[in-house]
């Protein structure tokens, strides 16, 4: 399955990456674009514990929106 490139884009001091859900091949992408946080919004396709070893702070949003609309 091919994926949409990543986009970078920036607001105020803050910069974000989007992409298509990470796997754990596209560690080294995150690494390059010094990624510190990920926000899930969709299920994971990858292992969390290899994001946390890389210090990268996964925030599970998919979870707090079920309980908002629960």
């Amino acid at each position: 399955m091919t994926c949409p490139a990543p986009v970078k884009t920036a607001y105020r001091n803050m910069r974000f990456l989007i992409t298509h859900s990470p796997t754990n091949a596209s560690l080294q992408e995150l690494k390059k674009n010094r990624v510190t946080t990920i926000v899930r919004i969709c299920e994971a396709i990858y292992n969390i514990a290899i994001l946390e070893k890389e210090s990268i702070q996964v925030l599970d949003r998919i979870t707090r929106f079920n309980c908002f609309i629960q």
